[in-house]
C-alpha cells in the first residue's frame, strides 16, 4: 500500500452543493434523488458547513405521524445555518489518504471536504477510503 496517495486519487470530484439560503426541504430531496450522505454547504466556492442524512433524520424525528407515513413538517421551521455543521474539518487535495484516514478514524464524522487555496475541490467519505483499501487487495 502506497502511504504518499494523495486524497485527489480517491476523492469524489463531482460534487453536489448547496447554499445556505436553500430550504432544509430542497437538501432532503437533493440528498434523496441523488442517493448522497453528505453535501457541503457552501458560499461562492468556499465550504461553511456540511449537511449529512443524519442531521436531516434528526430534524425528522422531531416530526410526527400521518395516514401518509412521516411528515416534514419541521422542515420548514429550520434553515441550513441552523441545522448544518458549521467549523467543518477540511484538507487539502495533496493530503495523503493515510493522513486523511487519520482524521476520520480519530472523529465522529464520516466526510471531509477536499479544497484547494481554500476552493471546495472535492469529499471524500469513510466509504471511499474502504472501497480504496478493498481495491489493495
Amino acid at each position: 500500500m502506497k502511504k504518499r496517495t494523495p486524497i485527489s486519487k480517491i476523492m469524489s470530484n463531482d460534487i453536489i452543493t448547496v447554499n445556505k439560503t436553500q430550504s432544509i426541504r430542497e437538501v432532503s430531496d437533493i440528498i434523496e434523488d441523488k442517493n448522497i450522505h453528505h453535501v457541503p454547504v457552501v458560499s461562492r466556492d468556499k465550504v461553511i458547513g456540511i449537511l449529512s442524512k443524519v442531521d436531516l433524520q434528526k430534524i425528522s424525528f422531531v416530526n410526527s405521524y400521518d395516514n401518509d407515513g412521516l411528515t416534514t413538517a419541521m422542515y420548514d421551521n429550520f434553515n441550513i445555518e441552523q441545522v448544518m455543521t458549521k467549523d467543518v474539518k477540511v484538507v487539502q487535495k495533496s493530503d495523503t489518504i493515510y493522513e486523511v484516514a487519520t482524521i476520520l478514524s480519530k472523529n465522529e464524522f464520516h466526510s471531509l471536504s477536499v479544497v484547494e487555496e481554500e476552493k471546495l475541490a472535492g469529499i471524500v467519505t469513510t466509504t471511499d477510503l474502504i472501497k480504496y483499501l478493498v481495491n489493495q487487495y
